[in-house]
């Protein structure tokens, strides 16, 4: 009889993609229940054979909500009895580790895959920073996705250093490198978007995906090729993901330029995202925090070089002038330096996408990362059982 796994995250959306494919591998080795907020996603990983839960969770501080998702969690967990629960997100994480350790769950793991008080200050920040290290304290292991997260963790003393560990080279869910490449059928997609967006040969294309929000860099982003294209007619910049108006949302200025600036192409959310990383030339995410930002694997896996910034996950996927360049955070004017010069190096571009993918692939390939965190589970089973 197969063991019982619990994986939760706060928004569907994050189970569906961030962690692809990664549900149904473990549902061959486990019984998989999958929790989060309802929506769609969770819709289709229950016509995919997944166990689903339906528990809503918000993304904000709301404590009457927040109480009535740790109960219902709670209720779930003492019906299904799960041998492990493992939890993603800070706000599944809060509630999803109290609600196994109050139902009695042996095993309570959680993955960090970014940390949102990285960028918040003063009395926010420590109670943000309270929050997570209540959230690691209820578990067994806590996995951040990145060793340079893994350094911010331990260094704050959010948990114990031996609690603490990246699994493989780091990524919560790897890259499938057979999926993201080229085939005929993106290739005629290409074809249709090229005209659809109106993209003429000899435009050099910018790229852009994940919520356009501040922390994201978007407005440093918008600035910096506001400026440059203004002398290269040839340049165009694609923004893949959907605006956010109540967290984090962007500048008036960003929003004035986005509305003038008709070589700004916005596409809103995209499932599919193979045909833009296609069509383009160089991608651009210039965040101020990332966990471990799974696009930028993307990106490498279709020959893009990469400007990303100095941070934990991002630098450590990008290897400043072999497959990218690296720029300090919320530096427009490093930002702009760093398009313009791969704008403008046509040969450069050209010798760092000849290394993207090869370095992706190497080291982050997904079968490594499920394998690893299959392992990891099986360990702790044997160790509960020997106990």
């Amino acid at each position: 009889m197969k063991k019982k796994l619990v994986r939760i995250t706060t928004i569907p959306l994050s189970l569906k993609y961030l962690l692809g494919g990664q549900l149904g591998f473990m549902n061959q080795h486990f019984d998989v229940t999958a929790i989060s907020s309802p929506g769609v996603e969770l819709d289709e990983l229950a016509s995919e054979g997944i166990n689903v839960e339906r528990v809503y969770m918000t993304r904000k501080i709301t404590p009457l909500q927040d109480l009535k998702a740790l109960i219902e969690l709670y209720r779930i967990f003492k019906e299904i009895k799960p041998d492990i629960v493992h939890t993603h997100t800070p706000k599944a994480g809060l509630l999803g580790m109290l609600a196994a350790k109050m139902a009695g769950v042996p095993i309570r793991l959680h993955t960090v895959a970014g940390l949102p008080l990285m960028e918040r200050e003063g009395l926010e920040r420590s109670m943000l920073e309270g929050i997570e290290k209540f959230t690691y304290s209820l578990t067994h292991k806590v996995y951040p996705n990145s060793n340079g997260l893994r350094k911010f963790i331990i260094d704050k003393k959010l948990a114990q250093a031996n609690r603490v560990e990246v699994l493989a080279n780091g990524s919560s869910n790897g890259i499938n490198s057979q999926f993201f490449d080229l085939n005929d059928e993106i290739e005629k997609e290409v074809h249709s978007l090229k005209t659809y967006l109106n993209l003429n040969e000899g435009d050099v294309i910018f790229l852009f995906v994940g919520r356009l929000v501040a922390d994201k860099g978007i407005n440093e982003l918008i600035k910096s090729f506001d400026s440059l294209s203004r002398k290269y007619s040839n340049s165009r910049l694609i923004l893949v993901g959907s605006m956010e108006e109540d967290l984090d949302p962007i500048s008036g200025e960003s929003l004035m330029i986005l509305k003038r600036n008709r070589r700004i192409i916005q596409t809103g959310f995209k499932k599919d995202i193979r045909p833009y990383l296609h069509l383009s030339d160089i991608f651009v995410l210039p965040t101020y925090r990332e966990g471990f930002p799974n696009v930028v694997l993307q990106a490498g896996c279709f020959h893009l070089p990469c400007i990303v910034t100095d941070i934990n996950g991002c630098n450590e996927i990008i290897e400043d002038g072999v497959n990218g360049l690296i720029i300090p955070p919320k530096s427009t004017e490093r930002l702009q330096e760093a398009m313009l010069k791969l704008l403008e190096k046509k040969e450069l571009r050209k010798q760092m996408a000849s290394q993207s993918r090869a370095m992706v692939v190497r080291r982050y390939e997904q079968n490594v990362v499920w394998g690893s965190l299959l392992e990891e589970y099986q360990r702790f089973l044997n160790q509960n059982l020997a106990g």
